[in-house]
């Protein structure tokens, strides 16, 4: 390792006709952001790289303690710094507004540790630059899941996958990946709320609302580099929580009416047995009565809930800005 630039061996390596090959096939204005937190060690080979591909880089700095900003800006990136911590969600807000500030055509979200390969990126770009897409993810698991990734993984995976692609009313088979390109005209519609991971999973139900033409192609990744400081499961509770709280206002039939009808129709045949029983002379307990009058009251009244908060949301959807 260059211990100058933070520069570690990698694969990852392209020939001058590559190189020059990339350059020619770009005729729009590609920025890369790398929202970096604690990257010294990797953050100079995937800056190097990446900008054999791209036009501008830009690493925002968000509140690291080590030299990751130092090295990026010896390796060719424009640096931002936030002093403190603000999460993936308000890096990317910081590296959006300075791509539009650049005149970027096509923005490039990357994770800095090493995990994505830059020389994939004018394949993620092409579908923008064609006209083809607005927005595209670059997916691990567009032919399938790795059979190689632990069961815990694929069943987090999908999980996380089916909540969002319910809250966007997408079919994206990879929702946490953080490799995706963007077309310029998009930049505005994105919140940038979530504080964490969730990010990946907010964005696309942003694009889903806004009604973004999305592609996905293949990308692959490497593991054998440091990834999240947070365990697996911990990670994927955090953001499947997340999820949940964005469809409680975005998708509140799925959230309040759909579970409340599952509920109110449980009460329901618990009260035809109660009556059967009843009819043919025998007793009704007082617990099991209470909760078949609990499960009916709780079930309409999130129903009822669920529904009034569709139409109000589809009419603040419908109303136009003056």
């Amino acid at each position: 390792m260059n211990s100058k630039l933070g520069i570690v061996n990698s694969p990852q390596c392209i020939s001058q006709n590559e190189y020059l090959l990339s350059k020619s096939t770009s005729p729009q204005h590609i920025t890369v952001i790398l929202p970096a937190y604690n990257e010294e060690v990797s953050i100079g080979s995937v800056v190097l790289l990446t900008r054999f591909y791209a036009d501008k880089v830009i690493v925002v700095d968000d509140g690291s303690s080590d030299r990751t900003a130092e090295i990026a800006r010896k390796a060719g990136a424009e640096v931002i710094i936030h002093e403190v911590n603000t999460g993936k969600g308000g890096a990317l807000k910081t590296g959006f507004e300075a791509a539009a500030g650049m005149g970027a055509d096509v923005v490039v979200t990357m994770d800095s540790d090493g995990q994505h390969n830059p020389s994939e990126i004018p394949k993620l770009v092409a579908p923008i630059i064609e006209g083809d897409a607005e927005m595209v993810n670059g997916s691990r698991y567009l032919n399938g899941l790795d059979k190689n990734t632990p069961a815990y993984r694929r069943v987090g995976q999908t999980v996380l996958d089916g909540f969002t692609n319910i809250n966007s009313g997408l079919k994206i088979t990879d929702s946490q990946s953080g490799f995706r390109a963007f077309a310029a005209s998009t930049m505005d519609i994105f919140r940038f709320k979530a504080q964490g991971m969730a990010i990946e999973s907010e964005m696309l139900a942003d694009a889903g609302r806004a009604g973004l033409r999305i592609e996905e192609v293949d990308i692959g990744i490497r593991y054998d580099v440091d990834g999240s400081t947070k365990k697996p499961i911990q990670h994927g509770l955090e953001v499947l929580i997340l999820i949940l709280k964005d469809m409680e206002f975005n998708k509140p039939l799925f959230y309040f009416t759909f579970p409340g009808m599952f509920l109110g129709i449980g009460g329901l045949y618990m009260g035809t047995l109660f009556l059967q029983t009843f009819f043919t002379g025998g007793r009704l307990n007082f617990g099991p009565t209470m909760l078949m009058v609990m499960l009916i009251v709780v079930g309409s009244f999130m129903s009822l809930t669920g529904i009034l908060l569709h139409s109000l949301s589809t009419i603040l959807r419908d109303v136009k800005p003056t």
